[in-house]
């Protein structure tokens, strides 16, 4: 394991558990909704290697605890590069982390020097053919009936086993370790406040990005994913999509080598 500083920043009125290791260029690591920073574990020692790595828990993930108050993730980013004296660094985020970044980029373009989206999307895209899935309808029903374990089940189905791939068929311990960070988001979510949205959102502003973009995407992900990924490829000059096989909305974890030369690669040619 690489030697981490860690500690909590006390920023924008949250308590934000955070690790960094390794020293040069920032890039700072951003999770998914439905896990925590453990999902980057694959990626913080090796990227330590030649970065100064930084990961953390958004509030009510992980060790960070759910605040009331109303809030934006991509201030908490700015608050937290602020606290731990980062003037830019590169950006990667996964699912609502990647949201997270882009908006980072957008609002604080000359503190970000490079993004890479993993399973994710500009906030506020959508398209006019989409509608929910029997899964997305079974967790609804279970989250009006309280059924966390339900619901999180549900979630392990539609993202860690993605399309037309059944729990047996991955990973168990993987899927276990996603299982559980995903119980704490859910028991501290009535506990969060609401995260205001960028106004207008991502996807209506971004054309104003300017800087390299790495798309990274499973092809058992869902169709969302997929849209997203081409709405940023057709919208953001030089973005280069990656679609990794045999996996859903965690590439990273699943395939962690494979994973982190394609980001090794995207970094070297900057």
């Amino acid at each position: 394991m690489t030697k981490s500083e860690t500690g909590f920043a006390e920023i924008n009125g949250a308590k934000i558990y955070y690790e960094v290791a390794g020293e040069g260029q920032p890039f700072l690591m951003v999770h998914a909704g439905i896990a925590s920073k453990s999902m980057w574990d694959d990626q913080f020692d090796f990227f330590a290697q030649k970065y100064k790595v930084v990961r953390y828990d958004m509030r009510g993930f992980g060790q960070s605890p759910p605040i009331a108050d109303e809030y934006q993730r991509h201030e908490d980013i700015r608050a937290l590069l602020d606290f731990l004296e980062i003037d830019h660094a590169y950006l990667m985020g996964c699912s609502m982390g990647g949201g997270g970044c882009m908006n980072f980029a957008l609002e604080y373009p000359d503190r970000a020097d490079a993004l890479i989206m993993v399973g994710s999307g500009p906030s506020g895209f959508s398209y006019d053919d989409w509608s929910p899935s029997p899964l997305d309808e079974a967790m609804d029903a279970a989250y009006e009936k309280g059924d966390l374990e339900q619901v999180n089940e549900i979630a392990m189905r539609i993202f860690v086993d993605g399309t037309g791939r059944t729990p047996d068929q991955v990973n168990p311990a993987l899927r276990k370790k996603v299982y559980d960070m995903n119980m704490i988001a859910l028991q501290n979510e009535k506990l969060l406040g609401k995260d205001v949205p960028l106004s207008p959102p991502a996807a209506e502003r971004i054309g104003e990005l300017d800087l390299p973009v790495l798309i990274v995407i499973g092809d058992l992900d869902e169709d969302y994913i997929s849209r997203a990924a081409n709405f940023m490829v057709d919208n953001i000059p030089g973005a280069r999509k990656i679609v990794m096989s045999g996996t859903a909305h965690l590439p990273n974890t699943e395939f962690p080598e494979a994973f982190n030369a394609h980001v090794q690669a995207f970094l070297d040619n900057l």
